[in-house]
């Protein structure tokens, strides 16, 4: 009895638990589908997301244009080839959307990308044993160009398909590629700036991304009832430098040359507006493609970001500090050679060995660039206390705030006597181009110091509406008018006389004036400095034409292979000299100088499409431009230089006839080689970097429509018999 009692209450016991849990799953279930959420997670919501699908609308990244319109960089499109391998994706079986037969599909597409009809069909064949959706084919499957998806497209293969990628593109290779910067994509599939300009104003160029939102059946398909909502995207603004494309390319070039011709380690060049501080030009070596940021060898834009000591080239300031000060007397007489202010500190020697020049006043120590002279104006006549205003006032131990990333100011030492009388000749000290060309402005202006600006506007790429534009900026005045007066007339004696050390950078049209630089490259290894005459930077800041100077430049060449009778000044006059010359000519500046050597009749290219072979040569044959012409045709059908178009002496002018055929390509440049390509419609590969030193295409072939042409860059076979030489010895 007592047995089925505890029974009965057992029973009665798990009914209740068995109610209590009925009532509280019926509850629950009560509550969800009352509210519509399940652990605070909205059911409405989350079928909504199962049945809804986003496509994101990619906003277009802004472009850069220089500061004639002249587009520098920009989104190309590009495509991205996959294969759906799902049989159930097919809706009619007469129109089958997946991977009907790999083998065949593997023949057509290897037939027009570069990829071995063995790995497409184990890629296909691998991802139906593992039920994938679709796959994709690697590398060799993205950044298909149009006309290659177009030629996949034609062949309708089922199962391929397609999806638009956005890829950045400048369609000058090298050029100002510093400056520029790239931009590629991030592991989220995002194009983000990384270097340059692209960099720095990486917000403003890459706009907001849009997407288009609708609900989808199972396969996909949008439904009829899609409630699609729809977000544009905001594209990125276009940015206008102050580069100018004509001087930039005349300074890539030469640069090109030097780098060839001399192996340094280092080239840094910049070109500038002195009235206003905007940047026309600015290049480095080594330099790199950005189309090939894998390629990278050297990221710095040493211009403004690698401080080396200057030399002589900051005796300039020197003399305008002490003529400031007003303690200087160009009369004055001092023994040059060496000088030593006591027995503890080192002694300074002239940069001939200490020979000096005997008894000299400070007018000729200044053409002549005497260290001794600088120290004594320093130590003696000015104080160095009030130097270091100076250095200060000119801005030397801050950074110029110019628009581009990772700018680095020098570093001033100024501690010990030496330091102090070595500061004086651009020694121990550092200092960036950039800061140099900052502080020269003063000098051409009248005291007044520009802000230097290589962003000229910002324009709403929608509207065209111009959102920020800048404008010359003076943003100090560390001498006055009169001093600014005297130190151009001791720039020009730099230069123009005899005894001066910047004679190699005359010109025959302009009047340059300016002061050189020879700094020793301290010993990585220990104390001191590399011992040798190749292991200096050579440097030249000057500007023209001196009575209204419209350029100014700084150029430096570090530890250049020079040969026995070469000089250091070699290598940096080549470049200035070309830009300089060149520059003003483009710039429409008149010659001041009686002598007057115009380098061709008139500097627009002539009007020659459609004319005869004969006369066209005939034409240009007492110009100095380097002439190709592509072919032996009778009549002319394109040129690499459109007509009215400004020219320089020397620039390589590519005219194609209408018996085009390939011609001889060694030794050229990339820039050169894209020209070519362009002009007969080839589809180019390029490898390396440097001149040509391979072509696909042999000399004298026939050129048919889309043909492929390889090209590999390195060293020309000049430079690899220099290397011989060298080895030898």
């Amino acid at each position: 009895m007592q047995k089925k009692k505890q029974t009965n209450v057992m029973t009665l016991v798990f009914m209740l638990l068995f109610l209590l849990a009925f009532l509280i799953i019926m509850g629950r279930y009560m509550y969800i589908q009352m509210t519509g959420e399940a652990n605070k997670v909205s059911l409405t919501e989350w079928a909504n997301e199962l049945r809804e699908t986003s496509i994101t609308l990619s906003a277009e990244r802004g472009k850069i244009y220089d500061n004639n319109g002249m587009m520098l960089a920009y989104n190309r499109p590009t495509y991205r080839v996959y294969a759906i391998l799902d049989p159930e994706y097919t809706v009619n079986p007469d129109e089958p959307m997946h991977i009907i037969d790999a083998e065949k599909t593997a023949e057509q597409l290897s037939a027009v990308i570069n990829i071995d009809k063995k790995e497409i069909v184990e890629k296909i064949k691998s991802g139906q044993k593992e039920e994938r959706f679709q796959v994709e084919f690697g590398k060799e499957g993205k950044n298909l160009p149009q006309e290659v998806m177009e030629k996949i497209a034609e062949q309708e293969i089922p199962g391929i398909n397609f999806i638009e990628d956005s890829m950045r593109y400048y369609p000058n290779g090298m050029f100002a590629s510093h400056i520029l910067g790239f931009a590629r994509n991030d592991d989220k599939d995002e194009l983000i700036g990384i270097a340059g300009i692209e960099n720095e104003k990486d917000e403003i160029l890459g706009g907001t991304d849009g997407y288009i939102r609708y609900k989808r059946d199972k396969y996909d398909k949008k439904l009829l009832n899609a409630d699609e909502v729809v977000k544009s995207p905001e594209n990125g603004d276009d940015i206008y430098l102050t580069i100018d494309q004509k001087i930039q390319t005349l300074l890539e070039d030469v640069m090109s040359q030097v780098d060839e011709q001399y192996s340094p380690k280092r080239i840094t060049a910049v070109v500038m507006n002195p009235k206003t501080g905007e940047v026309l030009a600015m290049s480095n070596r080594p330099s790199y493609n950005p189309n090939k940021p894998e390629d990278i060898k050297n990221w710095y834009n040493d211009v403004i970001s690698t401080p080396v000591e200057p030399g002589s080239t900051i005796k300039m300031f020197t003399w305008a500090a002490a003529i400031e000060e007003g303690v200087y007397k160009g009369s004055d007489t001092f023994q040059s050679g060496k000088y030593s202010i006591n027995p503890k500190v080192e002694t300074i020697n002239d940069h001939n060995q200490g020979k000096g020049w005997g008894k000299i006043d400070f007018d000729e120590g200044f053409r002549r660039s005497s260290n001794v002279a600088a120290s004594k104006l320093v130590w003696e006549n000015m104080g160095t206390d009030e130097f270091l205003e100076y250095i200060k006032a000119f801005d030397f131990d801050e950074p110029t705030n110019i628009d581009l990333p990772s700018e680095v100011a020098g570093k001033v030492l100024y501690d010990w006597p030496s330091e102090k009388l070595r500061a004086a000749f651009g020694q121990g000290s550092t200092v960036t181009p950039i800061q140099q060309m900052k502080a020269a402005t003063a000098i051409v202006n009248g005291g007044d110091m520009m802000q230097p600006y290589i962003i000229d506007k910002i324009i709403d790429s929608n509207t065209g509406k111009v959102i920020e534009e800048k404008s010359p900026q003076i943003v100090g005045t560390p001498i006055s008018e009169s001093t600014a007066d005297q130190m151009m007339d001791l720039l020009d004696s730099a230069v123009n006389q005899d005894d001066g050390t910047g004679k190699p950078y005359r010109l025959d049209n302009y009047s340059v004036i300016g002061k050189t630089g020879t700094a020793q490259i301290p010993n990585p290894e220990g104390s001191g400095y590399l011992p040798g005459n190749e292991n200096n930077i050579f440097s030249f800041l000057g500007m023209a034409p001196k009575e209204n100077p419209q350029i100014l430049m700084h150029v430096s060449v570090t530890q250049p292979e020079l040969k026995d009778d070469a000089r250091g000044s070699d290598p940096v006059s080549f470049i200035f000299n070309n830009v300089m010359e060149n520059g003003l000519h483009y710039l429409n500046i008149e010659p001041d100088k009686d002598k007057v050597i115009d380098p061709i009749e008139s500097n627009e290219f002539p009007s020659i499409e459609g004319k005869n072979t004969k006369d066209i040569k005939k034409q240009l044959e007492e110009s100095k431009l380097e002439v190709v012409f592509v072919g032996d045709g009778k009549k002319v059908v394109a040129a690499s230089v459109e007509e009215g178009i400004e020219i320089f002496p020397s620039q390589k002018v590519i005219i194609v006839t209408d018996k085009a055929t390939m011609p001889n390509i060694k030794g050229w440049s990339e820039r050169d080689v894209l020209s070519l390509a362009s002009l007969l419609e080839l589809d180019v590969e390029i490898k390396g970097s440097g001149f040509v030193t391979n072509q696909s295409i042999k000399k004298d072939t026939k050129i048919k429509g889309n043909m492929k042409l390889g090209v590999t860059l390195g060293s020309s076979a000049n430079k690899e018999e220099k290397e011989k030489e060298k080895s030898k010895k």
